[in-house]
């Protein structure tokens, strides 16, 4: 632009000085506000509209005007998620709570601690593999389902979902659990198992190519419960208490819009981040996981939901009822009560 402003025979040398000493300053003023900016290192779970207040506010820029820049990475897993906290190779992830309570009753030096929410609880989609007019969870019985890792949050969401409507995970059907994320959409479509969990996306682009059938919600039936939470250490959220709060003004200003905008909108908000998606199949899975209620509207992980997912893991056999872990130790509820 200032090249076609040099070309102008009615700028006198002055005005031209004074154009190019304006544009040098706000060049510099751009970098210091870019140098100025905290470096995040952050990983979430897997890819997955389910965290579609995240990918809003990393798309509007909220966490710029926070004072942070993040790089994102995707982990593959709520346990290589843990890890890279727990190794120093990420600052924030996004992981499902219970790796938290795990890590809590280790012997691991470095302990985690909760921040902030973003899921209100289980978004995966039971999928058949021919439509079912009036599903019932009996028709699992003698089945096989896909399911995930032993312990992962959404093994013990479905089998919380199963146990709730009379079945027994381990007598009743078959948990097909030793298949890894990236591998499950290949898995199905190569025939394995009768029934299987999916996400969004995986699940509507299955349904949109006749290899799935969505019939049941296992969020819906086991209730809200904190699923996927913002997790960092003890140690750095003491340090970086003003990131930290930064990080959680921007999460719940995405939430505040996602609860009322309108799916278009949200929709063309996400689409860098799922490069495959037309805008109608956006619109779509918004329209979906809104529907179901999957996103939480305040960022407060509260301690009733903690206990309520301790019950599940008691349930599940993965934790010892005498070794429960108190809220305190799980979460730290200050940001989110100051969020702005």
């Amino acid at each position: 632009m200032l090249a076609s402003y040099l070309r102008w025979p009615f700028l006198s040398g002055a005005a031209l000085r004074a154009m190019l000493v304006a544009a040098l300053t706000l060049g510099a003023a751009a970098q210091v506000a870019a140098q100025s900016l905290t470096k995040v290192r952050y990983e979430e779970a897997v890819r997955s509209t389910l965290y579609v207040p995240m990918y809003v506010a990393l798309n509007q820029g909220y966490f710029t005007d926070n004072g942070i820049s993040v790089s994102m990475k995707t982990s593959q897993g709520t346990d290589k998620g843990m890890a890279a906290l727990l190794s120093n190779s990420a600052d924030i992830v996004l992981i499902g709570p219970e790796a938290t309570v795990y890590v809590a009753k280790s012997e691991s030096p470095v302990k985690p601690k909760i921040f902030s929410a973003l899921t209100a609880t289980d978004g995966f989609l039971l999928l058949s593999r021919k439509p079912i007019e009036k599903f019932s969870w009996s028709m699992l019985k003698g089945k096989s389902v896909m399911s995930f890792r032993p312990g992962s949050n959404p093994d013990v969401f479905l089998e919380t979902a199963l146990r709730k409507n009379g079945l027994d995970p381990r007598a009743d059907l078959k948990l097909v659990n030793n298949i890894g994320p990236a591998a499950r959409t290949g898995a199905w479509m190569a025939g394995q198992t009768d029934f299987a969990i999916f996400l969004e996306p995986e699940a509507g682009n299955l349904e949109r190519n006749g290899s799935g059938y969505a019939v049941a919600s296992v969020g819906q039936e086991v209730g809200q419960v904190d699923y996927t939470v913002f997790t960092s250490t003890d140690e750095y959220l003491q340090k970086n208490p003003q990131v930290a709060q930064g990080w959680v003004n921007a999460v719940a200003r995405a939430q505040k819009y996602v609860a009322t905008a309108a799916p278009a909108d949200i929709a063309k908000h996400i689409a860098e981040f799922f490069p495959g998606m037309s805008q109608a199949e956006l619109v779509k899975t918004v329209e979906r996981y809104r529907a179901l209620q999957l996103w939480k509207t305040t960022t407060l992980v509260e301690e009733r939901a903690m206990e309520a997912l301790q019950d599940m893991l008691v349930a599940s056999g993965q934790l010892d009822k005498a070794k429960r872990v108190k809220y305190a130790d799980l979460v730290d509820p200050g940001f989110a009560k100051r969020a702005k």
